[in-house]
């Protein structure tokens, strides 16, 4: 979710003087309320102004925060001013409660950067009759209310998932790098309690905490550290910590250390989908926010709350969660009838495509619709052209389709939106616009490819040779991006890119093209999908050259064989249950008449290797 920020200003008047250090974020909502009446005991019909004044006003988490106090202020007809500071600082969250109290403001919303150093200044402010809400994480002076996450329990069960991971890979034993903001912020020191608790009787070391002020940039350099150490998982304890932790994972190229962490931000979903995290925990900003506003006005409208604490919860956000969590314009979708989608893929064969099947049909029973899975059993354009034809003469409402090419299906596909029938993409496209796409960034995917093979070949001494290159046919979209991305990463280098030879996605004719690379000596084979690279794993096999690097891309049980046997050294594992999943409730959304605007999502890659 892309926010924007207007432009962080100083802490100003309230009054008319200039004030420095304390940073504002102008967001406000106002309304009237002359006009309506409500039941609501939170309500106020005179002008109220409340201050929510966050660690910074830079992390997402607050951002979320502020937006569910903004939403509460709206309907309540109060006016919120979100007037945190740029940065972690004491003096600096001193400086905004004291403008606050200042500036006339009936209540403030603090999450205090530590339990004491904001103390004197809110003990000031409740003394001027200012109330006083806790959000996130709170002060050693009493509040009205509380709400926050029960970090310490939250904590252990961060523990206790990385715990599970390293168990199920073999792993019992070995040094644990925990990353905090600093040892003030009760939230975080709870977190590291907690999370240090889920060790007790077990086998592994917890190393010395680090602080990195929640910085993203300082945490990644601990988390860095951490590495060079040899230790075997890292956790941050916030936003920046976990962002920092899962960035210096993703730039060792380490992805078996069990990077977990908390909050939940773009940059973070993005390093759990491509491996380098396993899980965050994601607590609930915008209900504290919310739930923090109604909480101050009924307050100021002289109800007690007796200084209750409310944990606003948290969830276990991985890979699966992502994939799952939320469509592509973020709204909850629900079906008004049952539809009926057509899921056609290239084949009906290729594990890929068996998997991508699975997350539609999980989405379609969640959503009480039917898919109907209707691809041709072989990699074929008449085919796939009458599956097409074939959906829309049985009444299907929408067609999710993995194009062979760009052009050779857009006629059936025109007729098909013609019709009225709603089109989704799934891996591959077509030149026919579509609701929305869910697919791989295959560019970027089939670099990384590349750069895996290039570290593993200069790892053995080998900086030139040729390399052999396997891939559908010359018009698959996503197979053609794979490889483009996989030769740039060769730009420069002394290796010879012999030229490209098509196998179909055939395992068996991928493999004959792979022994007649092996015959000319090459030093490497990519193959660019599941066919193309199992051929090529078990030509390697075949040879007993085990020298020679293979590298590809798709997840089945045959590839990870190869991986496992040392026949290849790792695929771009994409996440085809992911597309099939999305892809259903953008149609679902689509044929409830939403507009997805031809959303392109990419739906991520990991390397997996041995």
């Amino acid at each position: 979710m892309k926010r924007k920020l207007l432009s962080l200003l100083c802490c100003v008047a309230m009054m008319a003087a200039s004030v420095t250090g304390c940073g504002k974020a102008e967001t406000t909502s106002t309304e009237t309320t002359e006009n309506s009446s409500t039941e609501s005991s939170s309500s106020t019909s005179t002008e109220t102004k409340i201050a929510l004044i966050t660690m910074d006003s830079i992390d997402q988490h607050w951002v979320t925060l502020n937006d569910g106090a903004q939403k509460a202020a709206s309907e309540l007809g109060v006016t919120v001013s979100f007037m945190s500071p740029n940065t972690k600082d004491d003096a600096q969250q001193i400086e905004c409660v004291n403008n606050a109290v200042a500036g006339g403001y009936n209540a403030i919303m603090v999450a205090a950067n530590g339990p004491d150093a904001i103390s004197s200044a809110l003990n000031e402010a409740v003394a001027a009759g200012v109330k006083i809400v806790y959000v996130d994480s709170p002060a050693n002076v009493e509040a009205e209310a509380t709400f926050s996450t029960d970090n310490k329990a939250a904590g252990k069960t961060a523990g206790e998932e990385m715990i599970k991971k390293l168990e199920a890979d073999g792993i019992t034993s070995g040094d644990v790098g925990i990353i905090n903001v600093n040892a003030a912020t009760d939230s975080c020191v709870m977190r590291e309690e907690g999370f240090r608790s889920a060790f007790e009787g077990k086998g592994y070391t917890l190393l010395e905490t680090q602080y990195g002020e929640g910085d993203a940039a300082k945490s990644q350099s601990i988390a860095e550290n951490y590495i060079t150490q040899g230790v075997v998982g890292i956790f941050g304890c916030n936003e920046g910590s976990t962002t920092g932790a899962g960035n210096a994972i993703k730039a060792s190229g380490n992805a078996s250390i069990v990077g977990v962490g908390f909050d939940k931000s773009d940059a973070i979903l993005n390093l759990i989908t491509d491996g380098f995290l396993l899980c965050t925990m994601a607590q609930n900003p915008d209900i504290m926010g919310y739930e923090g506003v109604k909480a101050a006005v009924q307050a100021i409208n002289g109800e007690s709350l007796g200084g209750k604490v409310v944990d606003t919860g948290v969830s276990v956000i991985d890979a699966a969660a992502v994939g799952g969590s939320s469509e592509s314009d973020g709204a909850e979708v629900t079906a008004s009838q049952e539809w009926k989608i057509a899921l056609i893929t290239m084949d009906s064969i290729d594990q890929h495509w068996v998997t991508l099947n699975d997350g539609a049909q999980k989405a379609a029973s969640e959503l009480g619709v039917d898919v109907t899975f209707m691809a041709p059993n072989t990699k074929d354009d008449a085919q796939q052209i009458e599956c097409v034809n074939n959906a829309v003469a049985s009444g299907c409402n929408a067609i999710m389709v993995a194009a062979n090419g760009p052009d050779a299906i857009s006629s059936a596909l025109e007729e098909a939106v013609a019709a009225g029938v709603k089109v989704v993409y799934v891996d591959s496209p077509a030149n026919v616009e579509a609701e929305a796409t869910f697919s791989t960034d295959n560019k970027a995917a089939g670099k990384t490819a590349g750069e895996e093979m290039i570290k593993k070949l200069e790892a053995d001494g080998i900086t030139s040779g040729d390399i052999g290159i396997i891939n559908v046919n010359a018009a698959t979209d996503s197979c053609v991006m794979r490889e483009e991305g996989f030769r740039s990463a060769f730009e420069g280098k002394d290796y010879t890119l012999l030229e490209t030879q098509y196998g179909e996605g055939d395992a068996a004719k991928s493999q004959s093209i792979a022994e007649n690379y092996i015959t000319q000596g090459v030093v490497g084979i990519f193959g660019c999908n599941e066919g193309s690279t199992t051929g090529a794993g078990n030509a390697i096999k075949a040879s007993g050259n085990a020298s020679i690097v293979g590298v590809g891309f798709d997840k089945s049980d045959a590839i990870l064989n190869l991986i496992e046997d040392g026949y290849l050294l790792c695929t771009m594992a994409q996440n085809p249950d992911v597309m099939g999943y999305e892809g259903v409730k953008a149609c679902v959304s689509a044929l409830e008449g939403n507009s997805l605007g031809g959303a392109v999502e990419d739906t991520g890659v990991s390397v997996i290797n041995k």
